[in-house]
């Protein structure tokens, strides 16, 4: 579990891929006086994603990494995350797999959010499985990151009505609004825990 030490905040990282919805909420929290979060680092797969360009806007260290050489690209990684004291890690949207070697150093510090109420569709297009199986709910979960792919325990959950009219597209966008909501009170409700 992650420790907060006294009433000062703990730095973060959010790992992304893409165009950082989730990132933008996270630091739209961070700002916060409430909020028991840093914003330190970015860490992104892509270069040329809206996310990445969101963090250089708001002057938040950025690290690209192609992840070419998964052992090498995480072995940096961990080391840019140990000098700038990260004690939390958010993985918004973030389309690599970390291996359990990089879990395990950061164990209990790992937190993903996925588009569907875990157990249920774990892994990739998630809204199109939930529609074809005629699903009433869908919705996203926030859990803490494990060795298994979408398998931690759950911090969060937030169910969205299926609609008659719902395509994979739709759904996407009302969850991800669910979505923007939830992370930040997943990240408030283990920093309070502590």
């Amino acid at each position: 579990m992650v420790k907060l030490i006294g009433k000062n905040k703990i730095f973060c990282a959010v790992f992304i891929s893409g165009r950082g919805s989730n990132l933008k909420s996270i630091y739209k929290y961070s700002r916060k006086y409430s909020s028991k979060i840093n914003l330190k680092l970015v860490v992104s797969n892509k270069s040329n994603v809206e996310g990445v360009k969101f963090a250089r806007k708001k002057k938040i260290i950025t690290k690209i990494d192609k992840f070419k050489n998964k052992r090498e690209s995480e072995k940096k990684i961990l080391e840019i995350l140990v000098k700038k004291k990260i004690k939390l890690i958010c993985l918004a949207g973030f389309m690599k797999i970390l291996s359990g070697n990089f879990i395990k150093k950061f164990k209990g510090k790992i937190v993903n959010i996925h588009p569907s109420l875990l157990p249920k569709y774990k892994g990739l297009n998630t809204h199109k499985r939930a529609l074809e199986n005629k699903e009433r709910f869908s919705g996203c979960s926030v859990h803490y990151v494990t060795e298994k792919l979408d398998s931690g325990k759950i911090i969060l959950q937030q169910k969205v009505k299926i609609l008659k009219l719902d395509t994979p597209k739709k759904l996407q966008k009302r969850v991800l609004k669910i979505e923007n909501k939830l992370y930040p009170r997943a990240i408030h409700k283990i920093l309070s825990a502590t």
